[in-house]
């Protein structure tokens, strides 16, 4: 049996729009990355970028299960000495929800240009306004919404 691999020239790409509302933040970011990967299509192959586009709105509204919104931090360092911040999500979820989604994607897509190039197709909205209507999306609803 002959291995297809996907020719770069060739791929397809379709729009969707994903509702984030009551899904957990983790169960969303896991299959929204497979989307950006491509990983829902018959013709995946690892080292093309050969995803969709994903819009992502009303992240005001994604939960998180358990103790997670008073025992979960998000961390970073500020690249100066003893500048490790963190700030706890229940906060960041209030202030900058499409920030959290976006980073919670972006972790799960691959550390190298390839995933650079896939979080590009990736856009991140607070409420349920975008402006992608002429790209036609498709709404697709995503499995597992477990709170």
């Amino acid at each position: 049996m002959k291995t297809y691999l996907q020719n770069p020239a060739n791929k397809s790409e379709k729009w969707y729009v994903v509702d984030a509302t009551d899904i957990p933040l983790g169960r969303l970011a896991s299959q929204v990355a497979s989307i950006l990967r491509g990983k829902n299509k018959p013709e995946f192959t690892p080292n093309v970028d050969c995803g969709d586009h994903v819009i992502v709105i009303n992240t005001d509204k994604v939960a998180l299960t358990g103790k997670k919104m008073e025992q979960k931090y998000y961390r970073y360092h500020t690249l100066y000495i003893g500048g490790l911040k963190e700030i706890q999500y229940s906060t960041l979820l209030k202030e900058k929800s499409d920030f959290a989604v976006y980073e919670a994607i972006r972790g799960m897509l691959p550390k190298n240009r390839l995933g650079r190039k896939m979080i590009k197709k990736l856009r991140v909205y607070k409420d349920a306004n975008h402006g992608h209507e002429a790209q036609k999306p498709e709404a697709i609803n995503l499995e597992g919404k477990r709170v």
